[in-house]
């Protein structure tokens, strides 16, 4: 084995520890991530369980919790445990996609912004300011009246005005990576800026493409639960957790628990893949816990 072979070893064997002392500390993440690793499995075998989100049955309206029906009935008689399967299925893949349009955008820019630099970096970098100058939320929702409410339109809208923070974090990246000597040697050599930037600047900022894309994917379906509730998000019969929220309001005061199940279920989600974030920069830079421990 050479040296270079025993460094990487070495190196991830330290990674590996590093989230293992994390975890062993904090017990919330580790009940947090179990109940994500639950919801995303439920949302995965969803088409193959025996349930059916959209079937009414009008005699069963607003059935408490039973054997039968688990979270009872919703105000049409449908089962309510299956809409909210079929909820965090729709929440949980208009959460990845936006995740995945605003990374795909924020790294573009980041890159192209942080490598050509001069009057390139001005303009997207001002674009990028007036964007970050306006409430997200209040930006989203004003977008998303203009389009016809559904799942493309929502996961189109969250993904092209939440990618700023991405394209900045991003461009710091690049920036320092364009001064190292491998970066220098490549212009130098004539390389083509497109091969610069998926050969040497996105392998090098993959790590914090990841951390990022946790982050992004909790805010994704935090503001498609947020747009749903108002109504300008998730129509029906289609279901998310956000317009269960808002279909729920009108039976409150019989049935809390038809609010309580879809909040606490975007509570966790939320907060597992922040916690997912969390392990994923300590095990990308294992010097975080040592310096959190000092």
């Amino acid at each position: 084995m050479n040296r270079k072979e025993k460094n990487t070893r070495k190196s991830r064997s330290v990674r590996v520890d590093s989230v293992r002392m994390v975890l062993k500390h904090d017990k919330a993440a580790v009940i947090s991530l179990f109940l994500l690793g639950v919801i995303i499995l439920f949302a995965f075998i969803a088409p193959f369980l025996p349930i059916e989100p959209n079937a009414t049955d009008i005699a069963n309206r607003l059935r408490e919790p039973s054997f039968r029906h688990w979270f009872g009935t919703d105000e049409v008689g449908r089962d309510y445990f299956a809409r909210v399967i079929y909820g965090g299925r729709v929440s949980l893949l208009a959460g990845f996609l936006a995740m995945l349009t605003s990374l795909t955008i924020g790294v573009a820019v980041g890159t192209v912004s942080g490598l050509c630099g001069g009057i390139i970096d001005m303009v997207l970098m001002r674009i990028v300011d007036i964007l970050h100058s306006i409430p997200w939320m209040i930006l989203v929702t004003v977008v998303s009246i203009f389009f016809k409410p559904g799942l493309k339109s929502i996961i189109l809208v969250i993904g092209i005005f939440t990618w700023m923070e991405i394209a900045r974090l991003v461009r710091a990246e690049t920036l320092s990576l364009k001064e190292r000597e491998f970066i220098l040697y490549a212009e130098f050599s004539g390389v083509g800026i497109w091969k610069i930037i998926t050969r040497h600047i996105i392998p090098s900022v993959f790590p914090t493409i990841i951390v990022s894309a946790t982050t992004s994917m909790a805010n994704a379906i935090m503001t498609e639960s947020s747009l749903s509730f108002l109504g300008v998000g998730i129509q029906q019969p289609m279901s998310s957790w956000g317009s269960l929220l808002q279909s729920a309001q009108g039976t409150m005061q019989s049935t809390f628990y038809m609010a309580l199940i879809p909040g606490l279920l975007i509570i966790i989600t939320i907060f597992a893949f922040n916690k997912l974030g969390n392990l994923l920069r300590v095990f990308v830079e294992p010097k975080i816990m040592n310096d959190e421990k000092e």
